[in-house]
């Protein structure tokens, strides 16, 4: 059983009996098909999420919970799919019966103030399983609760919003285009500003469905006793990387590199690099990078997708080589294998993942040796204001993605001097850990701030 890696503190939390909110007014009793992107194995998993708001003296008096479940009940009339429940047919599709059944909501107090948590912010989080409580028979795929909220009042008066999503139901954009919603309709408005949009169908298989790009990250591959997730000592833990790691990682890589290239590229290769370093792999075992890339940002004539699409919209290209040269070739060539990732995910290569799930039964992506990355510093969780202000940490929970504990999230993070940085929680074996933290005090990367 995975745990986390650094010491955490202890306090209690007093939770009121888990409600079911239902839509405010009556609402469509339908059945929407999910995309064939929506519904492929790796996203049949529920996926939790942490925003941490401070105290607000203009908010002094005004109860986050209630506040907040009010105005859940409202969102759901525009957002009603997420209160039906998922059911599966034949070929292993996907779909949501609309059946006003409802999310669940759990109002609750814990006695311990937000500076506790720590600076910076970032996983684990201590008593996770009490500030997300999980309500027995509400974590399966099908027949149960799309949506899990649970808001926590601190006693230094900031709160907790904690939520667990049905990853097959919507991505980070559309998770973030419902939670502006909530926050809008908290503060007041009528409707979102932002209408939902379903069109599933957009990213649905061809009638005559044809692979015609390379799949790697779905390949078949033989398992064997290296794999790191088969390591009973799993731990995590998350690193932050503000403006002074960040210019050192980039003084790692060629000089001709340094202009032409993302934060977000320069990380990820570093971190791929040090952490293949860290597992301690046989020279001539595949390793895989795959690099979350979003259909929303694919231009086409029309767009791929509308403004207000909700659902999954992104693919996990994957680049493969081996242990040994990705350790012991330089920085540059991690980099230029993060450029190819990014540059296969075309508008054909969509369409072909959709057709992949259709003709191979809707397969998961393969662990093996790999790394998945997941940007969302651009999402916009952290501007989700429900009254109280942007909120100081918000992003995933802790790193995974279901049971592929080789995925991590870059999460947008200020730390209390003002610096703006990036979070990147991890899972290792906890012998990788200790050296995946050597290797970065190696290249002279504070891992602890």
């Amino acid at each position: 059983m995975a745990k986390p890696f650094s010491p955490t503190i202890e306090f209690s939390v007093r939770r009121c009996q888990p409600k079911l909110v239902a839509p405010a007014k009556p609402t469509p009793h339908v059945v929407k098909l999910l995309s064939d992107i929506d519904d492929q194995a790796s996203l049949r998993f529920q996926i939790p999420l942490f925003l941490f708001y401070p105290h607000k003296p203009s908010m002094a008096g005004k109860d986050p919970a209630k506040l907040i479940k009010k105005a859940l009940a409202e969102t759901l009339v525009f957002y009603y799919p997420f209160a039906g429940r998922l059911r599966e047919g034949p070929s292993r599709k996907l779909m949501v019966d609309c059946n006003e059944e409802g999310v669940i909501f759990i109002e609750a107090d814990a006695d311990v103030s937000l500076h506790q948590f720590g600076d910076p912010l970032k996983p684990p989080f201590p008593c996770f399983e009490e500030l997300l409580y999980n309500v027995p028979g509400s974590e399966g795929v099908t027949n149960c609760p799309l949506l899990l909220i649970q808001v926590t009042r601190l006693k230094c008066g900031g709160f907790i919003f904690a939520l667990r999503l049905n990853h097959t139901m919507s991505d980070a954009a559309g998770l973030v285009q419902f939670l502006e919603a909530l926050a809008e309709i908290a503060q007041g408005a009528c409707e979102p500003s932002i209408p939902p949009v379903w069109r599933r169908e957009l990213l649905l298989a061809r009638d005559l469905p044809h692979i015609t790009c390379s799949h790697t990250e779905y390949d078949e591959v033989p398992n064997d006793d290296d794999d790191e997730t088969r390591n009973e000592d799993m731990v995590y833990d998350s690193f932050f990387f503000g403006p002074n790691q960040l210019k050192a990682i980039h003084q790692l890589f060629p000089h001709h590199q340094h202009r032409q290239n993302s934060a977000f590229e320069v990380l990820t290769a570093f971190i791929w690099r040090c952490r293949t370093i860290a597992l301690q792999l046989e020279p001539d075992k595949e390793v895989r990078l795959m690099c979350n890339n979003n259909a929303r940002n694919k231009k086409s004539n029309p767009p791929l997708l509308p403004s207000g699409y909700y659902g999954n919209a992104f693919v996990f290209p994957a680049i493969v080589t081996t242990a040994g040269k990705l350790c012991r070739n330089s920085f540059g060539y991690a980099l230029e294998l993060v450029k190819k990732s990014k540059a296969m995910a075309t508008v054909e290569y969509i369409q072909s993942v959709a057709d992949l799930m259709v003709i191979k039964g809707r397969p998961s992506l393969i662990p093996l040796r790999a790394w998945l990355v997941s940007d969302v510093t651009r999402a916009g969780f952290e501007d989700v204001d429900f009254g109280w202000g942007k909120a100081i940490y918000a992003g995933p929970a802790m790193p995974g993605a279901g049971d592929f504990l080789g995925a991590s999230f870059f999460v947008p993070h200020k730390n209390a001097k003002g610096e703006e940085g990036i979070v990147v929680p991890i899972f290792l074996p906890l012998k990788s850990m200790m050296i995946f933290i050597k290797e970065l005090e190696n290249n002279m990367i504070i891992s602890k701030l």
